[in-house]
C-alpha cells in the first residue's frame, strides 16, 4: 500500500522517483516529438479563421460529449462561449476574468477566514504594516493605469494633430 503524504519520499523513494523518472522522459520523448512539427504547428495559423473556427467548435463538442455523454455540459460549453463573444464585443480585458474566474473562490474563502478568525472584525484587515502596504499597493496599482492613460491619451492626441494625423 502507498499513503499519500509527505512521508512518501521516505517510505516509497523507488515509486516517488520512478514517476519523476517517467515524466522526465515523457517530457523529452514529447520534445522529440513536436520539434519536427514545428512547421506544421505554423502552418495552422494560416487556416483562415472561417474555416479554423467551425473545426474547432466542433472537435469541442464532440470532446465534451464523449467525456460527460451530457448535453447540459454541451449547453453550458455554449454558454460561456456567447460570453466569452459578447465580453469581446464589449472590449473587457480577457486577464482580470480569467484572474477572477481562477483566484475568486480561493479569495472568498481566505476572507471568510479572516472575517472569522477577527471575530467580524474588517479592521483585521488593515491592522499590519504588511497589510497596510499591500493595500496601498493594490489602489496604487489601479488608480496610476487610469491617471496615465488620462495624462498620455491628451498628449497623444496633441502630437498627432500637429502631425497632422487624426488621432482616433
Amino acid at each position: 500500500n502507498i499513503t499519500p503524504g509527505p512521508l512518501l519520499f521516505q517510505q516509497n523513494p523507488d515509486v516517488v522517483w520512478g514517476l519523476i523518472a517517467a515524466l522526465f522522459i515523457g517530457n523529452v520523448m514529447l520534445l522529440l516529438m513536436n520539434i519536427p512539427m514545428v512547421g506544421l504547428f505554423v502552418r495552422v495559423l494560416l487556416v483562415p479563421s472561417k474555416y479554423l473556427m467551425p473545426a474547432v467548435a466542433m472537435i469541442s463538442f464532440v470532446g465534451i460529449y464523449g467525456v460527460s455523454g451530457s448535453t447540459f455540459d454541451l449547453l453550458v460549453m455554449v454558454g460561456f462561449g456567447l460570453l466569452g463573444w459578447v465580453l469581446r464585443k464589449l472590449d473587457v480585458p480577457l486577464v482580470p476574468v480569467i484572474l477572477g474566474v481562477l483566484l475568486g473562490n480561493e479569495m472568498e474563502v481566505n476572507l471568510r477566514r479572516a472575517m472569522t478568525i477577527s471575530d467580524g472584525e474588517w479592521s483585521a484587515l488593515f491592522a499590519s504594516p504588511l497589510a497596510v502596504g499591500l493595500w496601498t499597493l493594490a489602489v496604487v496599482g489601479f488608480i496610476l493605469p487610469l491617471l496615465i492613460g488620462r495624462y498620455l491619451r491628451p498628449q497623444a492626441a496633441t502630437k498627432a494633430r500637429a502631425e497632422g494625423a487624426d488621432p482616433d
